[in-house]
């Protein structure tokens, strides 16, 4: 039951919420992680630091400097970053050390939260994460909607 209203509001959501969304389950996979390090359960939090480290490398493989220039470059530097931090504390199991990740996911989710109030924001998202009203709601600037011809690659 609760697996098919959570389909139901990810279909809905914008682009940006969808953002919001990978932020928030790399978020809640680093405080699992953390009470694997403090139970000392070694195995539970590897698949909890694996899992999130899926989300900042999927996350990192999505970004476009192509339209988002230095923004982009800012965002991988930043996953690359948390990549390595979330690696070391899971290897030291420092439950200091994902707290400072969860700390610096939040504020670039906060940062998410004040992008997706303007609606530019949206018309930037890669195609596939837009909902159908984004895609129909507003012409794109020329030089978007080449991009948007080209094979679908989109960014974070």
């Amino acid at each position: 039951m609760e697996q098919n209203y959570q389909q139901q509001i990810l279909m809905g959501a914008t682009g940006v919420d969808l953002i919001l969304a990978l932020y928030d389950g790399l978020t809640r996979f680093l405080y699992h992680a953390i009470q694997c390090a403090e139970e000392k359960d070694v195995t539970g939090r590897r698949i909890a630091v694996s899992r999130a480290l899926d989300i900042l490398m999927y996350l990192q493989a999505r970004l476009r400097p192509d339209l988002a220039g230095s923004t982009a470059q800012s965002l991988s530097d930043f996953y690359a970053a948390m990549f390595t931090l979330a690696l070391e504390a899971s290897h030291y199991e420092s439950v200091e050390q994902f707290q400072e990740v969860i700390a610096s996911v939040r504020n670039v989710r906060d940062a998410w939260l004040v992008a997706a109030r303007d609606p530019d924001a949206n018309r930037v998202l890669p195609r596939e994460l837009r909902t159908k009203e984004e895609l129909f709601a507003t012409p794109l600037p020329p030089a978007i909607a080449a991009e948007e011809s080209q094979a679908s690659r989109w960014s974070a």
